[in-house]
């Protein structure tokens, strides 16, 4: 797990609010994946949708796009709810260099699929906390090879499961586990989407018991 660099004009470190102060969070996302995720850790929280453009910027690598959109996700709530902890997040699926998305479509998902075959990449999943005016930033990296399969397979995968809303055309906690031949990651929740083992360390550096 690396940190990513913040902007110069974003501090590194968040205030640790009082032990009697009502902490508000917020998830800046309506993903389901990361909602259910956050979910786990048992504190009360919200979702938002952040107005982000999404559009990678020019030569702008797999892992800056992650940590970029991450940060710019929390930030965007975080300025209408000055007070609350907003969790941006982020993942970008790097092939040697060039970021891959999220499908939408199922012909979409299946030019991904046949052209991460045989291939090993680089999932980043990027997380931020934000408040106040101030934010920290991590990336989880976790490695992925898929396996070589015919179309057949891959065209059946997709009818099942119909991962189109998910980076890489897979669902790894799902039926799509069958596509890879290895993960290898810090954090076992960074591929679904949501790094739990990084959220919990910025959370508890925020303040946050956790148990709750």
């Amino acid at each position: 797990m690396s940190a990513a660099p913040s902007p110069s004009n974003l501090s590194n470190n968040l205030a640790n609010p009082s032990a009697k102060e009502t902490k508000t969070l917020i998830l800046a996302s309506t993903s389901k994946y990361r909602k259910e995720l956050l979910g786990r850790l048992g504190l009360p929280f919200e979702t938002i949708s952040p107005e982000v453009d999404e559009t990678p910027l020019p030569k702008e690598t797999p892992e800056l796009i992650a940590v970029r959109l991450a940060q710019a996700k929390a930030l965007a709530i975080s300025l209408e709810n000055p007070n609350a902890y907003v969790i941006g997040s982020d993942q970008v699926v790097d092939l040697h260099g060039a970021a891959m998305g999220k499908p939408g479509d199922h012909d979409r998902a299946m030019a991904q699929l046949q052209i991460l075959r045989g291939q090993t990449v680089k999932f980043h999943t990027a997380v931020c906390l934000a408040h106040g005016g101030q934010a920290k930033t991590v990336n989880v990296i976790t490695e992925v090879k898929f396996r070589e399969l015919k179309d057949s397979v891959l065209e059946a995968y997709l009818l099942a499961e119909t991962p189109y809303d998910c980076a890489g055309s897979a669902k790894s906690e799902g039926l799509g586990i069958c596509l890879l031949e290895h993960v290898r990651s810090d954090d076992p929740t960074a591929l679904i989407g949501l790094p739990l083992i990084a959220v919990c360390s910025l959370l508890r550096e925020a303040g946050f018991s956790i148990p709750a």
